[in-house]
């Protein structure tokens, strides 16, 4: 047996729980920064005296670098090894988080939070990957089970973790934790982890250029266009452009390239083709609903931070239910009724969600986000499968990589366009209601209210103001999520371009070395 077999063998249960253990705190920790920055900006705004435009590239600065250097994994794991790439990765991750902590300017704070980005773009990529290889095949549904559970419960523990250390100690800590975790993990991995093998192919340097940019642009285009007011802003025609250009020259070039950048017959595999498109929707609900949820339990219900954090953990809960589920139930029943039970699950909690009320208990936003957790981890699991399934081995890392790649893109996608939403419908609904405030309507709502106001004159039009603004903006967050329930609902047919696979790894090997 050749050393590139041995290195294929699935590990004795022992190592492989250390190994899973070592890369699901490294996703963990990627994912997790994701969002746990977010409640800190305030402070970080304060601290580094920077104003409320420029503290936002803390957040843009990191997504840039994460989703310009995303698509490169599976070349740069093939030509260093996947053990020394992950290494390396945790250990940048981790540095670029003190550096964060220790930061004493927006510029050094943005410099390392692009480095961050760079460290931990590999990380899910690699983990995810290195499971599928450390795992039987009998198993390899509830490894992404459980690797699952870390990428889709990070964004929701962030904001929470966030808030905690930020309330108690300062927003420092939110990157001091990374520390220690990072130690261990990269400690269990170098002493644990097996070598992988090592392909010897070109790097495409021109794609990766026409890429880098194409993903460069898109993403500024989303994070600042409605900063910018959209398509009113010249930065953000230049940043569509740019966008649209290079995406379709990237296009052409993978297409006729003698060594693109992605092998093309991973594009011409039907599961993995169509598991991308399904990527980018599952994005778009668990970032897009994570982004509408906490301000509207804060802002319009008067929850705090932890409290808003603590209403949308059932979600999270639901998630690791399902997913240990289909961690059973995949191979056992076709996945693809397991995902669309999931997205018909999805469909019924964001319908429950467009019944909210502004005076109502906690009990329906909490059975909502149950549900929803449910089908985000039906979705999930079974997803990865289909779309691994009839994949070649070696193509697992850039497969990974392409589909974080599509799940980013989808939730800054659905985080800009739920954002814009609310700011365009609650302005409508603001006219629309106030169109109807006279002095004959207001003593229909609260008869009490026309005599406590009408003393006040220009305080009883604020306080009116007040309450219709309050109005239209929850009016607007129903809208989001009937808007959310229609998109869900119309991915559904993919799943009839999805075939069930039986082998895995079919297909012509090529030449490998050892790490």
């Amino acid at each position: 047996m050749s050393d590139a077999q041995t290195a294929a063998q699935p590990l004795p249960r022992g190592a492989r729980i250390i190994v899973t253990i070592g890369v699901m705190m490294a996703v963990l920790l990627q994912v997790l920064d994701t969002t746990i920055a977010n409640v800190a900006l305030p402070h970080m705004q304060a601290s580094l005296s920077a104003s409320q435009d420029s503290i936002n590239w803390v957040l843009t600065s990191y997504i840039v670098a994460s989703a310009i250097a995303l698509p490169i994994s599976g070349w740069l794991a093939d030509k260093v090894g996947r053990k020394r790439l992950l290494l390396i990765s945790v250990v940048v991750f981790t540095a670029a988080s003190v550096l964060c902590a220790i930061a004493t300017s927006l510029g050094e704070m943005v410099f390392f939070r692009a480095l961050q980005g760079v460290g931990g773009a590999f990380i899910v990529p690699l983990a995810q990957a290195t499971l599928f290889d450390i795992n039987p095949r009998e198993k390899h549904s509830q490894a992404m089970a459980l690797f699952g559970g870390g990428v889709m419960i990070g964004p929701i523990l962030g904001p929470v973790l966030g808030g905690w250390l930020t309330d108690n100690y300062n927003w420092r800590w939110v990157f001091l934790v990374n520390l220690p975790v990072g130690i261990i993990c990269a400690l269990l991995m170098a002493r644990y982890m097996p070598r992988a093998e090592k392909h010897q192919r070109k790097f495409d340097i021109f794609g990766f250029a026409l890429l880098a940019i194409a993903l460069g642009a898109l993403q500024l285009f989303l994070d600042r266009g409605e900063q910018n007011d959209w398509f009113s802003s010249w930065e953000t025609l230049a940043e569509m452009g740019v966008a649209i250009a290079a995406a379709w020259m990237f296009v052409v070039h993978l297409a006729t390239a003698k060594n693109p950048l992605f092998e093309r017959s991973m594009f011409a595999d039907r599961n993995f083709s169509t598991g991308l498109l399904f990527m980018a929707v599952t994005g778009v609900l668990l970032l897009a609903g994570l982004a509408l949820l906490p301000p509207m339990l804060q802002n319009l219900y008067g929850y705090s931070v932890l409290q808003s954090g603590y209403l949308t953990a059932p979600r999270g809960v639901g998630t690791l239910i399902s997913m240990l589920l289909a961690g059973r139930l995949t191979g056992k029943i076709d996945s693809r009724l397991l995902v669309g039970i999931g997205v018909a699950l999805m469909g019924i909690s964001l319908w429950m969600m467009t019944g909210f009320a502004l005076e109502q208990p906690s009990n329906p936003v909490i059975m909502s986000g149950v549900v929803q957790g449910l089908g985000l981890g039906l979705i999930f699991v079974p997803l990865q499968s289909l779309a691994f399934e009839t994949l070649l081995p070696r193509m697992r890392t850039t497969a990974a990589s392409l589909l974080n790649l599509s799940r980013n893109i989808g939730g800054s996608i659905g985080i800009s366009v739920v954002s814009t939403q609310l700011v365009r419908m609650s302005q409508v609904a603001h006219a629309d209601i106030a169109s109807k405030i006279t002095d004959q309507t207001i003593p229909t709502v609260d008869p009490s209210l026309l005599q406590a106001i009408a003393p006040q004159g220009a305080t009883a039009i604020a306080v009116i103001n007040a309450e219709v603004t309050r109005q239209a903006v929850f009016i607007a967050y129903l809208d989001d999520f009937k808007l959310m329930m229609l998109v869900t609902f119309a991915v559904l047919p993919l799943l009839l371009l999805m075939k069930r696979g039986n082998q895995v790894g079919t297909g012509p090997q090529q030449h490998a070395v050892m790490d």
